[in-house]
């Protein structure tokens, strides 16, 4: 199957295009000359977007109708649109937009004849490291003995975009880490600088994580509609790093007190349980929950090798990501 080149990539749909990295990817693009199509709901928050010369096409991944009108006349489609929680009262939703909408989205890529889908997953949706060295697009999924419905949907959704390639998509993954950086309204990843700036942090916790800068996430996305192979992943991480050495460069850079002492995982997933009781009285996504701390203690760090290797993909390193991220905060006054 022939992948579009650079030059055959002119117009454009963003699914989730408002969004954290729909709005980065939606920036990158149009400075680079191309006609951006945004699919949104009409309550959709626009303040990301609305210094952007973008079509606003009015419909949800949800309305498949509403995805075949907004993706005439596109040869390349962003799938971006995805509802990240660890709440249980969430799930339905969750299960709906993440995985139907990427149905639907798949389906009316096919039905229109557009030449290449880009579909954003997450690390969420591979396997987390079994072994001392960290995992890469070949391992397999194993979050299945955890109550997780955000890393099960993006897995699923995952499938959905694999039937659809077997019925002639040409579509690639991309699966960012911790995604950190301007746009990050809702403090999805910059939960990390919040914490931290705000003094919430007293501990850190056993195991690790990759964090990876917006920037990145998008460079990727553009290399792997131009380069990346069909039906192929591609992870799209940062530095690996254990919790407490994030916590400390964080605290370092914002001039904040890092944390102290080591949590035990146990005590935090007791703590999580409390959370999840307030949530459900006061009908609010809690701080922490058991979802978010389902795979507590684990090193989830992840090999962006292949990326480096076939999409010429690099990442900024994480003290510069932080203050950048950090400086935008600040000058946006979100802290």
């Amino acid at each position: 199957m022939l992948r579009p080149s650079v030059s055959e990539m002119k117009t454009i749909l963003i699914t989730g295009g408002t969004g954290f990295i729909g709005s980065n990817l939606a920036a990158a693009l149009v400075s680079q000359g191309y006609h951006v199509k945004i699919l949104r709901r009409a309550t959709s928050q626009t303040a990301l977007i609305d210094h952007l010369n973008v079509e606003h096409c009015i419909g949800d991944v949800r309305d498949i109708a509403s995805l075949r009108t907004a993706m005439q006349k596109c040869d390349t489609v962003f799938h971006t649109a995805a509802i990240v929680s660890f709440w249980k009262s969430l799930r339905q939703l969750q299960h709906e937009v993440n995985v139907h909408g990427t149905k639907n989205v798949a389906d009316a890529c096919l039905e229109t004849g557009v030449k290449r889908l880009v579909h954003t997953s997450s690390i969420a949706a591979l396997g987390h490291p079994v072994a001392d060295k960290p995992a890469d697009e070949n391992t397999a999924y194993n979050w299945e003995h955890l109550s997780d419905g955000y890393k099960a949907s993006k897995h699923l959704a995952e499938i959905e975009i694999e039937k659809a390639i077997a019925f002639g998509l040409d579509a690639v993954i991309i699966n960012p880490a911790v995604v950190i950086g301007p746009g990050d309204i809702h403090f999805s990843g910059g939960s990390i600088i919040r914490s931290v700036h705000r003094g919430l942090v007293p501990f850190y916790i056993k195991g690790g994580m990759n964090v990876v800068y917006v920037s990145d996430v998008v460079n990727a996305h553009i290399a792997a509609a131009t380069k990346g192979r069909t039906g192929e992943h591609y992870i799209a991480g940062g530095e690996n790093l254990t919790h407490k050495h994030v916590f400390q460069i964080t605290a370092e850079i914002i001039g904040k007190r890092a944390p102290q002492f080591e949590l035990p995982v146990s005590l935090l997933k007791l703590a999580a349980k409390g959370f999840d009781a307030a949530g459900a009285i006061f009908r609010k996504e809690p701080l922490i929950s058991s979802e978010l701390v389902a795979g507590a203690g684990i090193y989830n760090w992840y090999s962006s090798a292949k990326a480096q290797r076939e999409l010429g993909y690099q990442f900024t390193p994480f003290r510069e990501a932080v203050l950048k991220t950090y400086q935008w905060y600040r000058e946006h006054k979100l802290l």
